[in-house]
C-alpha cells in the first residue's frame, strides 16, 4: 500500500518484471503548501467577508478536481487487484521458502487490519476528532454514511451484474471477483494467460497516467477544496490534520512493534542485536521514505544479523514488491477516521468485510508511489464500508507525514519477516 516511491520496478523473483508500472509522482510540496495556503486564504477571506461566489468558484475547480481523481479508482483497482494476485500466485509456486513469507505476510497483513479495526475506534473514542474537522466533509454528498444491515450486506457479496456493480461503486462484489479471476488467468493456458495479464498490464499503465495528470494539478485543486474548509472550520481545520496525523500514525507503530515481536519469536533473534542490526536501514528509510531505495540498506541488516544471503537476496526484493506491512492497519485506520468525521457507525459484519479487503488490497498493490496507492488502497475499502472518499482528497497532501511511519514499519517488517523465513529454513534444511 504505500510510500513516497519513484519507481515502480522490483526484485527479479517470480517473473515480477513483468508486472512493471509506469512511475508518477505527486507534488508533494507544492501540494502540501497548497492545503496550508487554501485553509489560511479560506480562514482570511471568512474573516474579511469574501463573497460567496468565491467560495462557490472554489467548491465547483475543487468538486471537478475531486471527480476527476475518484474516476479511476474502479478500473486502476481492477488491473492492481489481478496483477498483485497473479504476482502472488506466481510467486508461491516458486517454492516453500515463497510459501512460508507469504503465509507471514497474510498473517501480518490481518493482525494490523484486526487491530486497527479495534484500537482506532476506542482511541478516536479517547481522544475525540476536533470539531473542525466536520469541514473535511464539504464535498461528501449526502446520502453517504447508509450501511447494511447484516443480511443486506451478506446478500452484497456476489453482484450478478459485474458491470452495474462497478458503476455503484459496490467494492465488495468487485473485489471478491477480481480475486477469483485473477486464481482463473493462473489456470489458463500459458498464451491465454499472457494475453489476459498483457491487457490489465495496459489498463493499469492507462489509468496511472490519467491519475498522473489528475495528480500533477493536485495543488490546484487542494488549494480549492482547502479554501472551503477554511472558510467553514477557521483554525480549526489544523488542530483536525495534526490530530488525524498522529491518531493515524499510532496505528502504524503497531505494526513496527509487531515486527519486534516477529524477529524474536519467529526468527529467533535478540532484541536488541535485531534493533541494532535493522538501525542503519531504519535511517535510510526515513530519510529516503522508500522501501526500494532502502533495499541495500536491508540486505546489509540481514547480513549483520547472520542471515543466508540466499534467503535475504530472494525475500527482501520480493518483499519490497509486494509487501507493505503497515497499509493495512493504516490505510484502516484512515477509513475508521473518516467514519467518525461522516457519522458512519461501523457494524461487526461490515468491518471484518473490511479487514480482509484492506489485507487483499495491501498484498496485492503491486509498487506505486505513495500519493497514488493512497487514493487506490484506501477508496475501495472505504466504499466497500458505506464510508465517503472526498476526504481522501484533502488527506492525500498530508499523507507525508504518516508515510514516515509507513516506510519505517514497512523495512523493519521486511527484515524481521526475512529473519524467520531464514530460521524455519535452517530448520527445514537441518531435519532433512
Amino acid at each position: 500500500m504505500q510510500e513516497s516511491e519513484d519507481t515502480t520496478s522490483g526484485a527479479d523473483s517470480a517473473g515480477q518484471g513483468k508486472f512493471a508500472l509506469v512511475s508518477i509522482r505527486l507534488p508533494v510540496a507544492l501540494t502540501f503548501a497548497a492545503l496550508v495556503g487554501g485553509l489560511l486564504a479560506g480562514i482570511v477571506g471568512a474573516a474579511a467577508g469574501a463573497p460567496s461566489a468565491v467560495t462557490d468558484i472554489a467548491g465547483l475547480i475543487g468538486g471537478l478536481w475531486l471527480r476527476a481523481l475518484q474516476m479511476t479508482i474502479i478500473p486502476l483497482v481492477a488491473a492492481l487487484l489481478v496483477l498483485g494476485l497473479v504476482q502472488m500466485i506466481l510467486a508461491a509456486r516458486v517454492g516453500t521458502v515463497a510459501r512460508r513469507m507469504l503465509l507471514i505476510m497474510v498473517a501480518v497483513q490481518l493482525a494490523g487490519a484486526a487491530f486497527a479495526s479495534v484500537a482506532m475506534p476506542a482511541l478516536l473514542t479517547a481522544f475525540p476528532v476536533p470539531p473542525g474537522a466536520s469541514a473535511f466533509l464539504a464535498q461528501t454528498p449526502d446520502t453517504v454514511g447508509e450501511v447494511p444491515g447484516v443480511l443486506d450486506f451478506m446478500a452484497s457479496l456476489v453482484s450478478p451484474n459485474i458491470v452495474a456493480a462497478a458503476a455503484e461503486t459496490a467494492m465488495l462484489p468487485l473485489t471478491l471477483f477480481f480475486v477469483m479471476f485473477a486464481v482463473a488467468i493462473t489456470r489458463l493456458p500459458g498464451d491465454q494467460s499472457e494475453r489476459l495479464l498483457g491487457f490489465f498490464h495496459a489498463l493499469g499503465n492507462a489509468m496511472l497516467l490519467i491519475i498522473g495528470w489528475v495528480l500533477a494539478v493536485a495543488p490546484v485543486g487542494v488549494f480549492a477544496l482547502a479554501y472551503g474548509v477554511g472558510v467553514q472550520s477557521g483554525g480549526g481545520a489544523f488542530a483536525a490534520l495534526g490530530h488525524y496525523v498522529l491518531t493515524v500514525t499510532a496505528m502504524g507503530t503497531f505494526i513496527l512493534a509487531l515486527a519486534y515481536v516477529v524477529a524474536a519469536t519467529l526468527g529467533r533473534t535478540g532484541l536488541l542485536r535485531f534493533a541494532g542490526a535493522v538501525l542503519p536501514a531504519q535511517a535510510v528509510a526515513l530519510s529516503t521514505q522508500s522501501s526500494l531505495a532502502s533495499l541495500p540498506a536491508m540486505l546489509d541488516s540481514a547480513g549483520r544479523l547472520g542471515l543466508k544471503p540466499s534467503t535475504a537476496e530472494f525475500v527482501l526484493p520480493l518483499a519490497v514488491v509486494i509487501f507493505r506491512a503497515t497499509s493495512a492497519a493504516m490505510n484502516l485506520a484512515v477509513v475508521y477516521y473518516i467514519a467518525v468525521l461522516a457519522g458512519v457507525d461501523v457494524p461487526v459484519s461490515v468491518a471484518i468485510a473490511g479487514i480482509l479487503i484492506a489485507s487483499v488490497i495491501s498484498l496485492s498493490a503491486v509498487s506505486l508511489p505513495g500519493s497514488i496507492s493512497f487514493v487506490v488502497s484506501i477508496g475501495p475499502i472505504a466504499l466497500a464500508m458505506g464510508v465517503p472518499v472526498e476526504p481522501l482528497a484533502l488527506l492525500v497532501a498530508v499523507e507525508m507525514l504518516p508515510d514516515l511511519m509507513r516506510t519505517l514499519g514497512n523495512v523493519t517488517m521486511n527484515v524481521a519477516v526475512t529473519s524467520a523465513v531464514d530460521r524455519t529454513a535452517r530448520l527445514e534444511d537441518a531435519t532433512s
